[in-house]
């Protein structure tokens, strides 16, 4: 049985050809899937939010395959993740912590296979159609710089005042031509989650 009460589920996937008049070969990809979700505690103060936390392991599970699932990838694929709530006026941002933190990464981590790294994490209050930036990160070494991004994703109608919108994002690569130095995906070894 469910805990999450989902409105809607969002499935965004952004494909980058050209960068700066240069082409992108192959291009890259990010993926995110959002859920909107309803808020069971809105509105009041609640100091147990184990009902959250286990909200955020099912949607780890849910939006992390279909982030995979749009770029139509094997979850070894994956190269990048990231996570971010957005929490409508009735809730505090403790709720949107409750969702993304303590038990979100381990099925985010199977979806995408291994992930060794921490998950980027973005949390904020707003209205309906605010922006979110989901940060993203390589999901095997952090130290890899040709993978520190971000993606913006917005829903017209979310979240409502009662509601949490939750996005999580993933890519098949890293920024179109990257050109900064360091770590590559290539050597990253993934043992400690930096390197």
């Amino acid at each position: 049985m469910t805990k999450a009460n989902i409105r809607k589920i969002v499935t965004v996937v952004e494909e980058v050809l050209t960068e700066m008049g240069q082409p992108v070969s192959p291009p890259t990809r990010r993926a995110a899937a959002i859920a909107v979700i309803a808020n069971p505690f809105a509105g009041r103060y609640v100091a147990d939010l184990a009902d959250l936390m286990d909200i955020g392991e099912e949607l780890g599970a849910l939006l992390g395959e279909k982030c995979v699932a749009a770029l139509g990838i094997a979850p070894s694929e994956a190269q990048s993740y990231g996570k971010a709530a957005l929490v409508g006026e009735n809730g505090e941002l403790e709720h949107a912590a409750a969702i993304l933190h303590p038990k979100l990464g381990k099925p985010l981590r199977a979806a995408v296979e291994k992930g060794a790294a921490l998950v980027p994490s973005n949390k904020k209050r707003g209205p309906m159609g605010h922006p979110l930036d989901v940060p993203l990160g390589h999901k095997d070494a952090a130290y890899v710089r040709s993978h520190f991004d971000g993606m913006e994703v917005s829903v017209n109608d979310a979240p409502r005042a009662d509601e949490i919108l939750v996005a999580v994002a993933v890519t098949d690569s890293g920024r179109p031509l990257p050109r900064v130095g360091g770590l590559t995906h290539q050597e990253a070894e993934g043992k400690d989650g930096l390197r």
